[in-house]
């Protein structure tokens, strides 16, 4: 059975659940009311738990097939809440509202519920193989230093001479990557037609990036409607176009979106989380807001969705709870309510909240408007957390990195290795090339780094041309035998600088909290006088925690 028609059964299952629902909740309100009636005094918030219970319908009823139903249930609810308002509530108006409740239960007999559709799943674009590059370039001599950069980055590359043997291996398969040379005149503009086509198909673009000295308008057109996502001139920084590709990469293989749902309506709550779970996102729902605060630590959500009108709690009440933290501050707090009176949610949206969306809404609605926030509050977290020039994590949230994952190898027992890396004779590289050519020498390093690296491992950039590696579960002899590697393969890439191409190397300390002490302590330092001890050695080296200062 495949996810779709998984989802379809499960939103089957919660609609009987509210169907049921509906069957037991609108007689137990009329008996409310009836009881209510026969009171010869109504206290003022004797009204309330009914208000509370219309809110509920008004907002899920729509989501669950009952347009009507739930329309008329805010209706009710606002007349509900002028009463309240009032401190008036005699016999008429409670007879009203018993008329009121009788008009649900009709519409609950006489509409049909809409079979539920599940908005189409996105496809997972994360892959942990090589990813699989295909070039076309007519240039021999620069082809081959092309594809020696990119498999020094962990690619793998296929070559093709001519543009008929690219249209020929598109046809049989997709690549993960495009990089081609638009030299040809006489192939350009029909291989990009092609690309056109083979685009409008995907649900995400196809990277691909050009290689030509032509500025033509219409060319470039030709080339955006093709996906291209860059343009390189003759001779082409080969540091750059990686760095270009690996933020195509990147923006594919995101983590799935972490949705917070406060919410007091189980049902729909549990439908909303099926439906943004089916989107790849991953949902928590808040059943207990005491739990809220304690629950973000541990669920670090991107997005928080929460209703206005809850039990006890307000939902501006909570988001401004949430605004006491400063670390909750680029956390946007969405409003999914009932509520559609403008002034109240203006309100709302003044104390703490970021955007309101009102119930209710469907399926498709809820993921693209979900999707589109908790994208953005993403990027923008990146951009306050990492390096604007690697992408890696900045000075400090690398040193909180460290204290992490060095408290969890303590109380685990579980070895974490440190490594401090820094380029060797890098301000050569800038007296002699330019800080330009220097900035392309830090971000291939970074990217190299974050290639070869596994994804539980963290990378930051501690200052200029210096970057710390926090390794989990990984002893100092495999961290030093990983970090050789990436040595070489730093070593063989070769940049284009004021004098000519030209090579980089780096050296690196590692020190490890690992058996049979876990002392965490120090750890930093302790990787710190590592590199020290390596550039001592005639850099371009690697001297690690159990080694006695003999350089590789």
């Amino acid at each position: 059975m495949d996810k779709t028609e998984q989802l379809r059964q499960q939103l089957a299952i919660l609609a009987e659940g509210f169907r049921q629902r509906l069957d037991t909740e609108l007689p137990a309100l009329e008996q409310s009311i009836r009881a209510l009636s026969t009171s010869e005094d109504i206290a003022p918030d004797a009204l309330q738990p009914i208000r509370e219970q219309l809110h509920k319908l008004a907002g899920a009823a729509g989501t669950f097939g009952y347009p009507a139903l739930g329309a008329y249930a805010r209706e009710l609810e606002l007349k509900v809440r002028e009463l309240t308002e009032q401190q008036q509530c005699d016999s008429q108006s409670l007879h009203a509202l018993l008329s009121g409740i009788d008009e649900l239960a009709r519409l609950r007999r006489s509409e049909t519920q809409e079979a539920p559709v599940a908005p189409p799943a996105p496809a997972d674009a994360r892959i942990d193989r090589a990813r699989c590059i295909h070039v076309l370039e007519h240039d021999v001599p620069f082809a081959k230093r092309l594809c020696h950069t990119l498999e020094s980055f962990g690619y793998q590359v296929v070559l093709h001479a001519q543009a008929s043997e690219l249209r020929q291996a598109l046809a049989r398969n997709l690549p993960d990557a495009l990089i081609l040379d638009m030299s040809a005149e006489t192939e350009s503009s029909e291989l990009l037609e092609q690309l056109q086509q083979v685009q409008t198909k995907r649900a995400s673009p196809l990277p691909l990036l050009l290689i030509s000295d032509n500025d033509d308008f219409e060319f470039q057109l030709s080339a955006v409607r093709a996906g291209a996502q860059g343009l390189f001139g003759r001779p082409v920084d080969l540091a750059k176009l990686e760095d270009r590709l690996e933020r195509c990469f990147n923006s594919l293989q995101s983590e799935p979106f972490r949705i917070m749902l406060v919410d007091d309506d189980e049902t729909l709550a549990q439908r909303y989380q099926a439906v943004l779970n089916n989107a790849a996102m991953r949902v928590e729902i808040v059943s207990d807001p005491r739990r809220l605060l304690e629950q973000m630590d541990a669920f670090m959500p991107d997005v928080i969705l929460m209703d206005i009108n809850m039990p006890d709690y307000s939902g501006p009440e909570l988001a401004q709870m949430i605004r006491l933290d400063d670390n909750w501050l680029r956390v946007p707090v969405v409003y999914l309510s009932a509520e559609t009176d403008v002034t109240r949610q203006k309100n709302a949206l003044l104390k703490a909240g970021d955007d309101f969306i009102t119930k209710p809404i469907s399926d498709n609605a809820l993921v693209n408007a979900v999707y589109s926030r908790a994208q953005r509050a993403r990027l923008l977290s990146q951009a306050l957390a990492r390096d604007s020039l690697t992408g890696l994590l900045k000075h400090a949230d690398i040193k909180e990195q460290v204290e992490i994952e060095l408290e969890r190898a303590c109380r685990t027992h579980r070895p974490v290795s440190i490594a401090m890396i820094d380029i060797d004779h890098f301000k050569s590289v800038n007296d002699q090339h330019g800080h330009a050519v220097g900035d392309n020498v830090i971000r291939a390093l970074a990217n190299l780094l974050r290639q070869r690296l596994r994804k539980i491992d963290r990378l930051g950039r501690y200052g200029g041309e210096e970057f710390v590696a926090v390794l989990p579960d990984c002893h100092a002899a495999d961290a030093k035998r990983i970090l050789d590697e990436i040595r070489v393969a730093f070593n063989e890439l070769l940049f284009s600088g004021s004098n000519g191409l030209f090579r980089c190397s780096f050296s690196a300390g590692i020190s490890a909290c690992q058996a049979p002490l876990w002392e965490a302590s120090e750890q930093l330092e302790s990787a710190d006088a590592k590199l020290y001890m390596a550039k001592s050695h005639g850099r371009n080296c690697i001297i690690a925690a159990a080694d006695r200062g003999d350089a590789i």
